[in-house]
């Protein structure tokens, strides 16, 4: 099925960490990979003042990328608030929902606990725990703050309006908490550019998506020199009854030993793939960014 692209922004600019040809040479070869897939595949990529996208305008459902932008609403607000990371809030055992992921449940159990919000941000991000999240919008207010917040810094189509436990009992609100890839490759260059050592609170976000310990074989997949900075955030959907996984993602920033530095976005939608075989495609389109980044 051939997807055509639906955005590409080649500007010639002194500056932009890639030629126009080189642009241009990297949307095409994008394009073709994409095209001999079947799943839908949305692929976003800004380097300097050049953004090549494929279907780069698309929705797709964030799923887990979603607790990037809402940690930087929580940083926000806690800035705002005079709150510091190592500030602590108590948690009633109630919030510690047994049915979901949560590595924070298996270390310290269905107990009431205090615990650091700066720790919280690092089981949301970095081990992608749905407690943990979902904690972290009871302390901000709801899933509209975290919305609010990241609207009111220019990006109206990232969606944050569902808890993780929310999805859980309804499958389809995950469709909901959507972006597109250029929008989210935005997001990640905005904040890397403007928020990320801003302030201690936006510091542990940038150390803990740094320190990001899911799908390894997605963006980090890529044949990267040692040396190369990967800071990504990934999700993951459920399977479908007809074998289809419905979401597999990532989303983050990559800077390169030669100085050079660039945002990706990486959306695989409907696949009838296997998990490593869907993950492996992220992987292939990394490497093609990678490769086509540093000549």
């Amino acid at each position: 099925m051939k997807r055509v692209p639906l955005l590409i922004l080649i500007a010639a600019a002194l500056g932009s960490c890639s030629s126009g040809h080189r642009a241009s040479s990297l949307q095409s070869e994008l394009e073709n990979y994409i095209s001999e897939k079947n799943c839908r595949i949305g692929v976003a990529v800004i380097c300097g003042d050049d953004t090549v996208a494929v279907n780069g305008d698309e929705y797709f459902p964030m799923q887990s990328v979603f607790k990037f932008p809402q940690a930087v609403a929580v940083a926000a607000f806690c800035d705002k608030n005079g709150i510091v990371p190592e500030d602590s809030v108590s948690i009633d055992s109630s919030m510690i929902l047994r049915d979901t992921y949560s590595p924070l449940r298996e270390h310290y159990g269905v107990v009431s606990l205090r615990i650091p919000i700066g720790e919280l941000l690092e089981y949301s991000l970095v081990q992608s725990d749905n407690n943990a999240c979902d904690i972290l919008f009871d302390i901000i207010g709801s899933t509209a703050v975290a919305d609010s917040v990241i609207k009111s810094m220019g990006f109206s189509d990232i969606d944050i309006l569902h808890t993780e436990a929310d999805m859980h009992l309804d499958t389809a609100l995950c469709h909901k908490n959507r972006t597109t890839p250029v929008e989210m490759a935005r997001f990640t260059e905005y904040f890397r550019n403007n928020l990320a050592d801003s302030t201690p609170f936006m510091r542990a976000v940038r150390q803990n998506l740094e320190l990001c310990a899911t799908g390894m074989s997605r963006i980090p997949g890529a044949d990267f020199e040692d040396g190369t900075l990967i800071a990504h955030k990934t999700g993951t959907g459920d399977v479908s009854p007809a074998g289809r996984i419905s979401a597999v993602n990532d989303a983050g920033y990559i800077e390169l030993p030669e100085g050079k530095s660039y945002s990706i976005a990486v959306f695989v939608a409907d696949s009838p793939a296997g998990m490593e075989a869907t993950e492996a495609i992220i992987g292939d389109i990394s490497e093609i960014v990678r490769r086509h980044i540093s000549k």
